[in-house]
Parts: C-alpha cells; sequence; structure tokens
C-alpha cells in the first residue's frame, strides 16, 4: 500500500483592493467590514493621510486615505471604506475599488522590488503575481504606525 502525501502548502488569505489603478491587498482576517462611502469629519492640522473621522455605530474611527498613505495624488470621490482591527484600534482604509478576498501561497510571495517609492515602501510586505498583475501586500502595522509623518512629508520638511 502507497501512502499519499497530503500536505498542504501554508496559504494567506487575503483581501484585495484598488487604490490609483493599482492593486493591493491587506490580510482578511483583520478586515471586520466593508461598505461604500459615507462623510467623515476633517481633522484640522491632522497627518495628510488622515481623511477624517469616521461615526461608526457610536466609534470613532480614524479614516486613511490610501491614496494619500502610499504617495498618490489624493481622489475627490469618498470611496469605499475598509474598516480593519489590529494591535486593539480600529481603522477604515478609504480605496477606490474592492476587489476579491483570494488565497495566496506563502512561497509565491516575493519581496517587494527596490523601485517601489515613498510611502508604499514603507507599507509593502511582499508583492504575489496575480493572473491580472500585481498584487502588492500591505503591513498594516506599517500603514498605521507611519501616518505621523511619510517619507514624502518628511522630505519637504
Amino acid at each position: 500500500m502507497t501512502s499519499v502525501s497530503t500536505a498542504v502548502a501554508p496559504i494567506r488569505r487575503v483581501c484585495t483592493f484598488v487604490v490609483a489603478g493599482r492593486s493591493f491587498a491587506v490580510d482578511a482576517a483583520a478586515v471586520q467590514e466593508v461598505f461604500r462611502g459615507t462623510m467623515t469629519t476633517p481633522v484640522p492640522r491632522g497627518p495628510a493621510a488622515i481623511r477624517g473621522l469616521l461615526n461608526l455605530r457610536g466609534r470613532i474611527v480614524p479614516a486613511i486615505d490610501m491614496r494619500r498613505r502610499l504617495g498618490f495624488d489624493p481622489s475627490a470621490v469618498e470611496g469605499i471604506h475598509v474598516v480593519l482591527s489590529a494591535g486593539g484600534e480600529t481603522y477604515s482604509l478609504i480605496v477606490d475599488a474592492m476587489a476579491d478576498v483570494i488565497d495566496v501561497p506563502v512561497m509565491t510571495i516575493e519581496k517587494p522590488s527596490a523601485g517601489v517609492e515613498g510611502g508604499q515602501r514603507e507599507c509593502i510586505d511582499g508583492v504575489y503575481a496575480a493572473h491580472g498583475g500585481l498584487v502588492h501586500l500591505l503591513s498594516i502595522e506599517a500603514i498605521f504606525s507611519g501616518l505621523g509623518e511619510t517619507a514624502t512629508e518628511r522630505k519637504l520638511r
């Protein structure tokens, strides 16, 4: 009798979305909910990447404009909110469009190239070659931790 190995390659389940025409993803386990735009309350003199505060059923949540956070031109459109929870904190990422939840084999994730610029370099944890093009896997902790001052803002000082 022959034994068949049932070892399964580890996968990483991610939620994919589009920002400025490029595909990005975060760990799906951190995503609490997704909903179409709602008005945010601006934060005077707050970090440029914070579009404002969002009242999420009585809980005040910072709304991060992912276009600005990743170094792209801002959009006038409110966008789609991807609500994440990590490290006991809740944030909303404002993205252009939602894509899908996919399973990515861990062994196919590559390190980001040296050509990645600004806020993207700070946030990108890896890159996955999908059928529709590259998906940039983001580190949630890096998105949150770099809110005070992005690389672009540091250069302007």
